[in-house]
């Protein structure tokens, strides 16, 4: 019997950046949180028990804090925001991932960025990550808002994040990929839900077991495991009757994938 690799079907693939490339557990969304709370509290005047609470509303109700208060008619620049709430966060806590950039220069496709936060926040994570160089693009929050810094007036421009569909529209056009052909990773539940809503192929990072958005789920990114539940990324071994043949690698197989460049990927 005949074997052969069936190409991947798979052009792109998209990742979220944050608590998706890194885990939630080293605390940069904790610090996000604590900043944004403090950004109310002095820029806005809140109390510090009205702050926090109206950050979680904000969210639910706008996708950001930012979102809100500039619908709320609160004259905040982007610039400024992002600025406080991310220029204070301690970066010292992503350090280089080495597995993640051997296992990213494994895939052949295009790899993309796509995040709510801001270019520099963007940058500065992949920097220390040390994968800043593996991604063609980073679609962010001045991407998906071109026009925020020409508006007269707080409510002229409404912020646009995801989950919200316009923001989808916006990357997969300056990505220029077919969304039937593109895989997109998220750590949000209600990302994952649009992104599959926009016919992406979907992955919910950070959970374990079944998903009922995602059409697939992992616990992580930088290890075998997205290896072993999307092979596909990588193409498949089919036989000469077209079967699919079982995941045949096995894990010290996978882990040899991963450490492949080590010597030239630190």
């Amino acid at each position: 019997m005949a074997f052969y690799t069936k190409p991947s079907p798979f052009d792109c693939i998209i990742f979220d950046l944050d608590d998706t490339l890194y885990p939630e557990t080293i605390g940069i969304g904790a610090s996000v949180k604590k900043n944004i709370d403090l950004f109310l509290i002095e820029k806005c005047g809140f109390s510090q028990t009205k702050a926090s609470t109206l950050r979680v509303e904000l969210f639910k109700s706008h996708g950001s804090t930012l979102a809100g208060l500039r619908a709320l008619g609160y004259d905040i620049t982007a610039e400024d925001y992002h600025s406080f709430v991310h220029g204070r966060l301690p970066y010292d806590l992503i350090k280089p991932d080495i597995q993640l950039r051997n296992l990213l220069r494994t895939i052949n496709q295009r790899k993309i960025i796509f995040t709510n936060s801001d270019r520099i926040h963007a940058l500065r994570v992949l920097d220390r990550l040390g994968i800043k160089d593996c991604f063609e693009q980073i679609i962010c929050f001045e991407t998906i808002n071109p026009n925020l810094p020409n508006s007269t007036r707080p409510d002229e421009f409404p912020v646009v994040l995801k989950p919200s569909l316009e923001a989808f529209k916006i990357a997969i056009h300056a990505a220029s990929v077919d969304p039937r052909r593109t895989l997109f990773l998220d750590d949000s539940v209600r990302n994952v839900a649009a992104g599959k809503e926009m016919g992406l192929h979907t992955v919910l990072v950070g959970k374990k077991g079944k998903s009922k958005v995602g059409e697939y789920v992992v616990e992580c990114v930088n290890s075998v495991e997205l290896a072993q539940v999307i092979p596909e990324i990588w193409g498949m071994r089919m036989d000469d009757d077209d079967q699919k043949l079982k995941l045949a690698r096995t894990n010290s197989e996978l882990d040899a994938m991963l450490s492949a460049f080590t010597a030239v990927g630190a």
